[in-house]
């Protein structure tokens, strides 16, 4: 049975009124003056993770609606049943049980037994790479949930990882991104992870032939002993050449993969006890999400203000800031978490929405943003909020670099609420503009994994109360089907059928 549609509630409509009589004009400032208590009230600590959500536009009572909300729509109902194994991805009739990947064992769970099994498995052969000196490279094939995921871990835990190894990514179908990764590499001190459920997602398995031909060309004998495959499809891994692979389930989708076998360039980067570490993390968060009451369940706070932002006060997008170098990718990766599963125009019963959803989510990491693009979300016409994400304890000993780092991230929030006046109007900065702020206490594999859950169990509040499907991707397949097409076009020059663009463009990339 369908759950009620969010914009269909007395909530919304609640919601709708609070906005035109006070959340329209909602000033921060003032609202800290009449409140000394507002940071304790809207800041609290998670597993792992302290947010400070007092710098945005809310008060108790918003909140309180955005709860009322939650509930119409039947959250809570819609979380159990996932956390239940029931099948919510409707449209490809599949359970979502990512959380499982980092649950502890449960004997009497045929799921729970095969996930362990498999983990075990992925660690000791991780351990193994680790143990091998000759091995000093190792290069993950894969894209989307296959790529963003391990490359965004291994980045972010790179003060952590092992020695002697250095790891590379290759996701992207340019010739020139695989080509400047085998000019630094050797083909006898080098492991390919070849990254594919299926073994047939057309980016991943056209790198992986180029790279087994360079492998070979460069003399190479043992395609079994330096490629590994973490997919489904054992058969077509087989007659690739591999021999050793891993695999992983339905009820996994690809972005939230890096839990599974998929996570195999984590473990070898940080072993078999870091890994479990990341797991435990986020299994952390998984259990504060299922068992928090909904007023202090941190990732429906933020999910519900999600909603606010984006279907009363109508902004369009987000900005991570994460104010650690090594989280430089975390901006990418949480575009595909948020932007591929909320991205959606049709509720879970195919129904066009009459509200927006998935906000764009963009940033950099500080300092350079403030360099970049922090101009616009001072002084800009639109208002965008932005997340600051800050980590106590850095992992190096440069005097003085961490105090100045800190610092700029609490000037710049501060910044954005508190403005500055100028009659001339080129130094005037309107303020009032909303920021979150989140603390780790440092950049460890725990902290990490709970942060990553955190945001996952965020964008599954934001799409329960908009009754999408949050774990389908079918945009994603059009330009796919289209693309086959027009590679036999580009070898043919056939353009029958075409639009007067395509067929004019493709005539121009054709010559020469």
């Amino acid at each position: 049975m369908a759950r009620p549609r969010c914009d269909r509630t007395a909530a919304w409509r609640q919601l709708q009124e609070r906005f035109r009589a006070s959340g329209a004009g909602f000033d921060l400032r003032t609202a800290f003056a009449q409140d000394p208590a507002r940071f304790d009230a809207l800041s609290q600590q998670a597993p792992h993770v302290f947010a400070d959500l007092s710098k945005n536009l809310v008060d108790a009572g918003t909140e309180q609606a955005l709860l009322a909300l939650a509930r119409e729509t039947q959250l809570e109902a819609h979380r159990d049943a996932m956390f239940a194994g029931a099948r919510i991805n409707n449209t490809e009739d599949r359970a979502v049980k990512h959380w499982l990947l980092r649950a502890p064992r449960d004997g009497a769970d045929a799921d729970s037994v095969a996930v362990h099994d498999t983990l075990d498995a992925m660690l000791a052969f991780a351990e193994r790479v680790r143990g091998d000196a000759a091995i000093t490279d190792v290069v993950n094939i894969g894209i989307g949930g296959s790529d963003l995921g391990p490359q965004m871990a291994v980045a972010a835990l790179e003060s952590l990882a092992i020695p002697g190894k250095r790891f590379h990514f290759v996701s992207n179908i340019d010739g020139h991104e695989l080509a400047a990764v085998l000019k630094k590499v050797r083909a006898d001190g080098t492991l390919f992870l070849v990254a594919s459920k299926t073994f047939t997602t057309l980016e991943t398995m056209t790198n992986a032939r180029s790279a087994r031909a360079w492998f070979t060309q460069q003399g190479g004998k043992d395609v079994a002993r330096h490629f590994a495959a973490l997919t489904t499809n054992v058969e077509a891994a087989r007659q690739f050449g591999i021999a050793t692979t891993f695999g992983f389930w339905d009820w996994v989708g690809g972005r939230y993969s890096l839990w599974s076998a998929i996570g195999l360039p984590i473990a070898i980067a940080i072993g078999a006890q870091g890994f479990r570490d990341l797991l435990a993390g986020a299994h952390a968060m998984d259990e504060h999400f299922r068992t928090a009451p909904l007023e202090r369940n941190l990732p429906v706070r933020l999910g519900l203000l999600d909603v606010w932002y984006r279907n009363f006060h109508g902004f369009t997008s987000r900005s991570i800031a994460p104010y650690h170098s090594a989280l430089r990718r975390l901006p990418a990766y949480l575009q595909q978490l948020e932007m591929e599963s909320n991205g959606k125009g049709v509720d879970a019963q195919g129904q066009p929405l009459a509200f927006a959803t998935s906000p764009v989510l963009w940033g950099e990491p500080g300092t350079n943003g403030q360099h970049a693009y922090f101009q616009m979300l001072h002084q800009g016409t639109d208002r965008v909020p932005v997340e600051f994400i800050a980590v106590r304890a850095p992992a190096h000993e440069l005097e003085g670099h961490h105090e100045l780092l800190l610092a700029n991230a609490l000037a710049q929030a501060q910044a954005l609420m508190q403005g500055r006046a100028d009659a001339g109007g080129h130094r005037n900065f309107a303020g009032n503009r909303p920021s979150t702020f989140f603390v780790l206490e440092a950049l460890t594999p725990a902290s990490l994994g709970a942060l990553l859950a955190l945001y996952e169990h965020r964008v599954f509040t934001s799409g329960a109360v908009w009754g999408i499907d949050s774990f389908d991707q079918w945009g994603v397949e059009l330009g796919k089907v289209l693309a086959s097409d027009i590679a036999q076009r580009l070898r043919s020059g056939a353009q029958e059928g075409l639009d007067a663009s395509t067929a004019g463009l493709l005539r121009r990339l054709r010559r020469g």
